[in-house]
């Protein structure tokens, strides 16, 4: 099962976004680091064709580094994408920006002719604190939940560079069930959208699989945990999430977890790998696959079915109007 979320205000983002693709020269696409790949969304793909794209791996203090570098090789091989580390809180990474913009865009620069790039990515990655970083000002709300942008905003950084936000965009259906589940672990999807119990159980599998020495040292256990729920149950009790009786509140344990995962306070983290996404989708076309067999069969069988019931109602129109006998004589 997918966590989905696509709210109204996000189709409508779509629909501005792909108007005005046409006024735009770059893409300044912003991921979140701790999910390469589920942070970005296909559709924004679709809608900026062949405009270059520049992705920036926000929140890289956040990230396993080893991870992201993994995912800048993998681009560069594959997709020959531009694509850098990055933090808002940075400056040197702030001041290299304008460098970067202007090799994808060699053409333009100037007062006459500035860079136009749009600022986009799904809620949640650090669109609105890029957009008041390099500004210098608060002009966009920055929230630490998803959906805080709702309209776009063209303004200046210099003379020879102009920057459009657009809202943080889901998209309406999410077929990988694992990307899913990591976009809501990291925060991309509401709250409200989420059971948090859920999510915290798919969260702390993979925190055992992968960073269980994080896990050891940030809730001070004994030994390398085994067991999700076991383990949501033991981080429930240390740090006082319990009802009366002393029992595990476990909704309450789970937003536990998830507030450190999402601070960095069990460590930096990176979600998946290329190979790992790669083998998840070849999983998902399967299931693709089998349904579509699936939906052909039910229409194959539907069709004898319904000639049947045709044949039926054809006896019955027959019998229904065949001359009655008067047998009175």
């Amino acid at each position: 099962m997918s966590v989905q979320w696509f709210p109204g205000h996000m189709n409508k983002a779509r629909r501005e976004i792909e108007e005005v693709m046409t006024q735009v020269d770059l893409v300044i696409e912003v991921l979140d680091a701790r999910i390469p790949d589920s942070s970005q969304n296909p559709m924004l793909t679709t809608l900026r064709g062949d405009v270059p794209v520049l992705r920036l791996l926000n929140k890289k203090d956040l990230a396993d580094r080893s991870r992201v570098d993994l995912w800048l090789e993998h681009w560069r091989e594959a997709d020959q994408i531009t694509a850098y580390p990055f933090s808002t809180q940075d400056k040197a990474d702030l001041a290299k920006l304008s460098g970067w913009v202007q090799k994808l865009v060699p053409h333009r620069g100037s007062a006459e002719k500035p860079i136009r790039a749009m600022i986009a990515g799904i809620p949640n990655v650090g669109k609105s604190s890029l957009m008041n970083a390099l500004l210098g000002k608060r002009v966009a709300k920055v929230g630490n939940e998803p959906a805080v942008t709702k309209a776009q905003q063209k303004l200046r950084v210099s003379d020879g560079f102009q920057i459009l936000d657009t809202p943080g965009i889901l998209w309406p259906k999410i077929e990988s069930p694992d990307a899913s589940y990591r976009l809501a672990v990291t925060g991309a999807v509401r709250d409200t959208a989420i059971d948090y119990e859920d999510v915290a159980i798919v969260g702390l599998n993979f925190f055992i699989s992968d960073y269980s020495d994080a896990m050891m040292a940030r809730y001070k256990l004994k030994s390398p945990p085994v067991d999700a729920v076991e383990t949501l149950k033991i981080i429930g009790s240390k740090r006082g999430a319990l009802r009366s009786g002393g029992k595990v509140d476990m909704h309450k344990a789970a937003e536990v977890f998830l507030v450190d995962v999402r601070s960095g306070a069990i460590g930096p983290y990176v979600m998946e790998t290329p190979d790992m996404v790669a083998q998840e989708w070849v999983k998902v076309e399967q299931v693709k696959a089998a349904k579509e067999a699936a939906r052909k069969a039910r229409l194959a069988a539907a069709v004898p079915q319904r000639q049947q019931q045709k044949n039926v109602e054809y006896r019955q129109d027959k019998h229904d109007s065949a001359p009655v006998s008067d047998d009175k004589g």
